[in-house]
C-alpha cells in the first residue's frame, strides 16, 4: 500500500505518465493522483455521478465530466502497468515468500474478446470483427492477452491488443516474462509448433493440450495407437516450416505426450517438456492442466464482477486506461484478501465446503476506500483491519469438483436478469 503512495506522488513518476511536460504542474482539483485514484474506482454509475461523491469525499467542490475527460487525457496507462509491476508482481516476489508447484511458479496464458465502445477512435485503433450480413453491422473489439499466476493470482503481464490479432503472436512477446523455474499451462490455441519450439528453445517448461490435428504423434495418441504416456521427437510440420526458420527456432523438438481423460468423459492429450514420469506422473498433469481454468474465472471477474466492458470513456486511451486499471485492482484484491481468506481457511474444517472471500464484497469495499488506501493520511493498519473484517462478510462456498452444465438461455430470461436480479458491485 505504502509503495502506491509514494509512486502517485513522485514526481519521476508523474513526468513518465503524463502526455507532455506542462500537464498536473499546477494545483487544480483533479491532480494527478486524484485522476489516476478515480479511474481506479471505475463504477457503472455515470461519471457525473462519481466525480460528485468523489470529490465531496475531500470536500471539494464538484467538476464537470467533460473537466474529467480533458484531465485523463493528458494521463498515459503505463501508468497503471507500472503501478502493477512495482505494487503487486514486485511485492509478491520480492521476497521469495509465495506459492509455488514442485518448486515452480505455475503460469497460464490465455486471451478473451472485449466489446469496446463504438467511436470512429476505437474502431481506427482496435478494429472490428463480426460482420454478417445477417446479423448487422461488425462491432469494435479487443483481444486481451494476460500471462497469469495461477497460485498467486496475480496478472504478471496484460496486454490489449487489435480485435484480430493472433494469440500465440502476442505470447511471443508476453513470455519474456517466464523465468527458468517457470511451468506455462496453456489451452490448444497456442501449442503450435513454433511455440512449443520457442519455449524449447529458451528452456521454459510447459504443460500443453494440443490438437489431434498437430502433429502425427498426437494423432496416434488420440487414436490409442499410442501408449497414454510417451516421450517423443517432433518435426516441424511443413506449414510452420518458414515462420521456424524465420525465427531461428530448432526444425525438431522432444517432448512427452499423456492421453488424459476429463470428468466429463472427454479425452485429451497433453504436450510437456516434463519428461519425468515419475515425478511428473499422469494424473498429476491432468491436475495441473485443471488448474488453468482460474484464469479463466479471472477473466470472468474483469468482465462480470468488474463490468470491464463498462468503460468509463470513448477514446483508445481511456480504454487501455481501464482495461489496466481493472488488472492492477484485481492484484490489490489479492494482497487485501490474504488475512480475510486465512481466517476463513482456519474455518474450513467445521465446513463441508471451503469457505471464500466474496468478491463481490472486496471490490467493493476496496473501492470504497480508494482514498484511505492511497491518498490521505491514515494509519495503515487501521484501514487494513476494517478492510479485513469488511471482507469476512457474507463469504461464499466453494464445491471442489463442481461442474455446471452449460445450457442456452431464452433472451426474456437473459433481459429478465440483466433488468431485475443482476446485482453490481459498485
Amino acid at each position: 500500500m505504502w509503495q502506491v503512495r509514494a509512486l502517485l506522488t513522485h514526481d519521476a513518476f508523474r513526468a513518465r505518465h503524463r502526455t507532455e511536460d506542462r500537464y498536473f504542474t499546477r494545483d487544480r482539483a483533479l491532480t494527478f493522483p486524484l485522476v489516476i485514484l478515480l479511474i481506479l474506482q471505475k463504477s457503472v454509475k455515470g461519471m457525473q455521478l462519481v466525480l460528485n461523491e468523489f470529490l465531496g469525499k475531500l470536500d471539494k467542490l464538484p467538476v464537470s465530466s467533460s473537466a474529467f475527460t480533458q484531465a485523463r487525457s493528458h494521463l498515459r496507462h503505463t501508468a497503471f502497468i507500472e503501478l502493477n509491476q512495482k505494487a503487486v508482481v514486485g511485492t509478491c516476489y520480492g521476497d521469495g515468500d509465495y506459492r509455488r508447484y514442485e518448486g515452480f511458479r505455475l503460469l497460464a496464458i490465455d486471451g478473451s474478446k472485449i466489446h469496446l465502445p463504438d467511436t470512429p477512435a476505437i474502431r481506427d485503433a482496435f478494429g472490428t470483427i463480426g460482420h454478417n450480413p445477417a446479423h448487422g453491422e461488425a462491432q469494435p473489439y479487443a483481444l486481451a492477452s494476460v500471462v497469469y499466476d495461477l497460485l498467486n493470482r496475480i496478472a504478471l503481464d496484460a496486454r490489449l491488443a487489435e480485435a484480430r490479432a493472433y494469440e500465440v503472436d502476442l505470447a511471443f512477446e508476453q513470455l519474456d516474462v517466464m523465468r527458468s523455474d517457470d511451468l506455462l499451462v496453456c489451452d490448444r490455441n497456442y501449442t503450435d509448433y513454433a511455440l512449443l519450439a520457442h519455449l524449447t528453445q529458451r528452456q521454459r517448461h510447459y504443460v500443453g493440450r494440443v490438437r489431434r490435428s498437430s502433429f502425427t504423434a498426437a494423432q496416434r495418441m488420440f487414436s490409442k495407437e499410442s501408449p497414454e504416456n510417451c516421450v517423443v521427437t517432433v518435426q516441424v510440420p511443413k506449414r510452420a516450416r518458414k515462420k521456424v526458420r524465420a525465427l531461428g527456432l530448432p526444425e525438431q523438438i522432444t517432448l512427452r505426450l499423456v492421453r488424459v481423460s476429463f470428468s466429463t468423459g472427454e479425452v485429451a492429450v497433453l504436450a510437456t517438456s516434463l519428461l519425468d514420469d515419475k515425478q511428473f506422473p499422469v494424473d498429476e498433469l491432468a491436475q495441473v492442466y485443471r488448474r488453468r481454468w482460474r484464469e479463466e474465472t479471472f477473466f470472468g471477474v474483469l468482465k462480470t464482477r468488474l463490468a470491464l466492458e463498462n468503460f468509463t470513456g470513448k477514446t483508445a486511451e481511456a480504454v487501455l486506461q481501464d482495461f489496466h486499471a481493472t488488472v492492477f485492482i484485481t492484484g490489490l484484491e489479492t494482497f487485501f484478501i490474504d488475512d480475510a481468506q486465512a481466517q476463513l481457511d482456519q474455518r474450513a474444517t467445521t465446513t463441508q465446503y471451503p469457505p471464500q472471500v466474496n468478491k463481490q464484497v472486496s471490490f467493493n469495499a476496496i473501492k470504497n476506500h480508494v482514498l484511505d488506501l492511497f491518498f490521505r493520511e491514515t494509519d495503515e493498519a487501521v484501514i487494513l483491519d476494517q478492510l479485513t473484517h469488511l471482507f469476512l462478510m457474507k463469504p461464499i462456498s466453494v464445491r471442489p469438483g463442481r461442474i455446471v452444465p452449460r445450457h442456452p438461455q431464452h433472451k426474456l430470461r437473459l433481459l429478465n436478469y440483466h433488468k431485475r436480479e443482476k446485482k453490481v458491485c459498485y
